[in-house]
């Protein structure tokens, strides 16, 4: 499960006794894949800076709320999601997810977009911030049931149920929509989903902990858990591999799934920032040649 790391915890703990430096360093280190992910949103730059500008100003205003349960990132991609909604309702303008463009079953669902209700620390009915004690061991529980599921296809490399189970649990597709992009029957997929249900629900009845009677319910539950913890983004630093060519051939395939066919907006942004800070870093070395093979035909100054 991602969680706020002992590095992170420390920078924010400067961060709160007003340490601007940790505030400068903290803004370098996110500024550029929260920029990258409003820019593919907004597509005008000045709105794209305008609405960065105003995450981290809600993020420095509702740090006392934050309590570590999401990993950072995850938590200013949050908050950055409400402020870009923002300016849509304000362009009464709408936006949806690539793959939900394309299958029919989201016609009929409530949320087109599915980061679109993923929940900023605002004090709003959002289950994120929720005060209600059962509700919070709910979420934990399948929290943790969800994590280990995920995990175990990534440590079996089993990146064809992981890529199933993402369409059908944090997309929310139909077995059929699945089906038809995976190149499967639906049979199939309907097994690889009531074996990962399985797994799930039994991870959480032996933590005896209560989630929803219907199945309806319980599947919604997952759909918001997953979206908040992004338990199959691939790391940063799994993108950079992918983007240097260095990541193992199965990695890859899966990382160009995730990121081409699920379409996450999130890993877009962070291999946009990872591009770029590439190309800063390629100008750097090259002004630097230039500049050592250069300075000797300057002219000394009289």
């Amino acid at each position: 499960m991602n969680r706020v790391t002992k590095a992170e915890q420390y920078l924010l703990d400067k961060i709160r006794r007003g340490n601007t430096e940790a505030w400068s360093e903290f803004v370098d280190r996110y500024r550029g894949r929260l920029l990258s992910f409003a820019q593919a949103k907004l597509h005008q730059s000045a709105d794209a800076e305008d609405v960065v500008q105003e995450t981290f100003i809600a993020f420095v205003k509702s740090l006392q709320n934050y309590r570590g349960e999401c990993a950072l990132e995850t938590y200013l991609f949050a908050l950055l999601r409400r402020k870009i909604i923002d300016t849509y309702r304000s362009r009464q303008s709408k936006h949806v997810c690539l793959i939900q463009d394309t299958y029919e079953s989201q016609s009929d669902d409530k949320v087109l977009d599915p980061f679109a209700d993923v929940a900023g620390p605002a004090q709003t009915a959002s289950w994120y911030v929720r005060a209600d004690e059962k509700y919070e061991l709910q979420k934990h529980t399948l929290t943790d049931a969800l994590s280990e599921l995920v995990d175990g296809f990534k440590s079996s490399l089993n990146f064809r149920d992981l890529q199933i189970t993402e369409l059908l649990f944090y997309c929310h597709l139909s077995n059929k929509d699945v089906a038809k992009i995976m190149g499967l029957k639906e049979k199939a997929i309907a097994l690889i989903k009531h074996r990962s249900l399985k797994q799930i629900r039994q991870r959480i009845e032996a933590s005896r902990i209560p989630i929803g009677p219907s199945s309806e319910e319980f599947e919604n539950l997952m759909t918001d858990v997953w979206k908040l913890q992004r338990f199959s983004c691939p790391k940063r630093s799994t993108i950079g591999a992918y983007l240097l060519g260095t990541l193992d051939s199965k990695w890859r395939q899966y990382v160009e799934f995730h990121i081409n066919t699920i379409g996450c907006r999130f890993c877009m942004a962070n291999l946009q920032d990872l591009r770029d800070q590439n190309v800063q870093k390629q100008s750097r070395r090259l002004q630097a040649r230039i500049m050592e093979s250069t300075a000797g035909f300057l002219k000394k100054p009289i």
